[in-house]
């Protein structure tokens, strides 16, 4: 019965890879709840508890925004980027960190002992879930004795004009990464249940135009020591929106920038580097 209210809600298909996913899931919750919250239209991911991210698995659970594959395959690619460069330690500050998924991959990826990662985020549910994620990939504390990537996560708000004096942060930076609310009202209001429901609209709502957190890490940017010389901005953006981002940093400061394309060959990352 439950795998035909399944069918019956995703496709034969569909259903039946989704079924053995939650047969095998290590939630403690019965099969035929999760079959339930999932016919009422809850993300898999939140019914699983988590997501894989790159060679990661990451502890998930709502409101904290589901980490998507665009942001998996640029977060990927600035690996790469990062490791052909010449080998040092990196500060790295990741805003809007939601479940901590880009920094803590960047430090499971590139050499032990030259990652020190910040996150921030606005909601505590994020901050709670994102340090949780850093214990579980034995990320969250340093030891003296063994070189070892660090993160951790803050509760701040980077639209806040006060943020880069934040007594918590320690610039300069090195990284800037952010995949931050970029979803318009007129886009908001036409996203599907699945997501208006269960995301938390602070993760998805970029204000009436999509673009107010760019135009807060372009500020960033503009900031006299809040970044190293060769310091690297890398921001997700929505559909449509690169080229605008593009000009809102150049707009705030002497900048280089490049759009990288996510699989789907849409415009899904503008990389900043500014010029000291």
């Amino acid at each position: 019965m439950s795998l035909a209210l399944l069918a019956a809600r995703l496709g034969k298909h569909q259903a039946a890879l989704e079924y053995q996913w939650m047969k095998r899931a290590a939630s403690p919750a019965p099969l035929d709840q999760m079959v339930a919250r999932r016919v009422a239209g809850e993300p898999l991911q939140y019914i699983l508890g988590e997501q894989p991210f790159g060679p990661l698995t990451i502890k998930l659970r709502p409101p904290v925004l589901i980490p998507r594959p665009e942001t998996e395959h640029w977060t990927l690619r600035l690996v790469d980027v990062l490791k052909a460069a010449p080998s040092r330690q990196l500060a790295v500050l990741d805003l809007g960190t939601g479940t901590g998924c880009i920094p803590l991959l960047l430090c499971h990826l590139l050499s032990p002992g030259t990652v020190r990662a910040h996150g921030v985020d606005v909601s505590p549910d994020a901050v709670s879930l994102a340090n949780e994620n850093a214990v579980l990939c034995g990320l969250s504390a340093s030891d003296a004795n063994v070189p070892r990537n660090i993160f951790r996560s803050i509760q701040s708000s980077f639209l806040n004009p006060l943020f880069p004096r934040q007594p918590q942060l320690t610039p300069p930076f090195d990284i800037i990464t952010s995949n931050p609310p970029y979803v318009s009202w007129a886009e908001y209001v036409r996203l599907p249940r699945s997501v208006k429901h269960y995301e938390d609209p602070k993760a998805l709502f970029g204000g009436p135009d999509g673009l107010d957190f760019y135009r807060a890490i372009a500020a960033l940017v503009a900031v006299k020591g809040f970044l190293n010389p060769g310091a690297l901005v890398v921001v997700e953006v929505g559909d449509g929106q690169a080229e605008r981002v593009r000009k809102i940093f150049h707009s705030a400061a002497q900048v280089k920038s490049e759009i990288w394309l996510d699989p789907w060959n849409k415009m899904r990352t503008v990389i900043v580097k500014p010029i000291f």
